[in-house]
């Protein structure tokens, strides 16, 4: 349970610097930025594998470049969704949902790693 804590702060954390490296997004709390973290998280989970489902033929198709578009647009709605977090269109989701998922990465392989 605490390790679930610790990445969902993580990855408020990653959301709350993003709007520094891309400025077509925007996040104007940290509190924000904890509900965006959790929303992004409930979808990613149980709504992202339906899509990547329904898109197989695409997904075949483009040798797996169409789940990044499908990162984008989930990325995307949950900006429309949550108050106080603004994305600024589709390219700004599509890079956002890359450079999100980098820092995350690095954030959490940073501070899971040093808890061991």
């Amino acid at each position: 349970m605490a390790r679930l804590l610790v990445l969902w702060l993580v990855n408020a954390l990653a959301l709350f610097v993003l709007p520094f490296i891309l400025p077509a997004i925007e996040v104007r709390s940290y509190a924000t930025a904890l509900f965006a973290a959790l929303v992004l998280a409930f979808i990613n989970t149980l709504i992202r594998p339906v899509l990547i489902v329904l898109t197989l033929p695409v997904t075949l198709l483009t040798l797996g470049l169409f789940i990044f578009v499908i990162n984008a647009l989930l990325f995307w709605f949950v900006g429309a969704f949550v108050p106080g977090f603004v994305v600024g269109g589709f390219w700004a989701a599509f890079f956002g949902a890359i450079v999100y998922s980098i820092i995350s990465w690095a954030l959490s392989s940073l501070i899971l790693t040093q808890r061991r």
